[in-house]
């Protein structure tokens, strides 16, 4: 079987440019997790994005399966876009690759409304310990695979607060993303602050 890996990276290239750093972390029993990092250019020139690159080389299992199908199954990568120059937003790489290994750990499978808690500020700092999966397709394409294996999907991730992280669990993610609109919320902002919640 391809290794899908070096069509991710093609895939994540031809979307966000030329990767200008990029760091990999290893947990024990897992598969190695890379994390690139983008700088935009143009008008989203103060925009850095970070995606990890491993978590799609084994398909996600459902944790009530028996056995794992080395085949079938879900497979992401997740993508996180913040505005450069007021956090140490870098730091976000270990929690970033935490998040990529943990269908692998964990069995979990990473999907669209989930939220995901690496229970630790993402960057020193930082307001959140959490973020919300976001529909994919927009920032970067499905990566189609040969048959029988499921396409790739880029997994934006949205930062949350625990403020918004606790509402968000009674209300919803439609809800939340409802919110932060209304209030025309910068979601790339590292330091912004939680979303009214009245």
């Amino acid at each position: 079987m391809a290794d899908v890996l070096p069509l991710v990276e093609a895939r994540l290239r031809s979307a966000l440019g030329e990767p200008d750093a990029r760091a990999a972390v290893t947990f024990l029993g897992t598969d190695r997790i890379e994390v690139l990092r983008f700088r935009g250019s143009g008008p989203e020139g103060d925009v850095v994005r970070y995606a990890t690159l491993g978590m799609s080389a084994q398909p996600m299992a459902d944790p009530t399966a028996v056995l794992a199908d080395p085949v079938a199954g879900p497979r992401a990568e997740l993508v996180l876009s913040v505005r450069a120059g007021t956090a140490d937003t870098d730091k976000v790489l270990r929690p970033l690759a935490v998040l990529a290994a943990s269908p692998q750990v964990e069995g979990v499978v990473v999907a669209p409304g989930a939220s995901l808690d690496v229970g630790e500020p993402l960057w020193p700092g930082a307001p959140f310990t959490s973020v919300l999966v976001a529909e994919p397709g927009g920032l970067v394409e499905d990566l189609e695979l040969d048959a029988p294996l499921e396409p790739v999907r880029f997994l934006p991730l949205l930062p949350m607060t625990p403020n918004e992280a606790a509402w968000k669990r009674v209300q919803g993610g439609p809800a939340l993303q409802e919110r932060w609109l209304t209030h025309g919320t910068d979601l790339r902002d590292p330091v912004r602050r939680s979303v009214p919640l009245e």
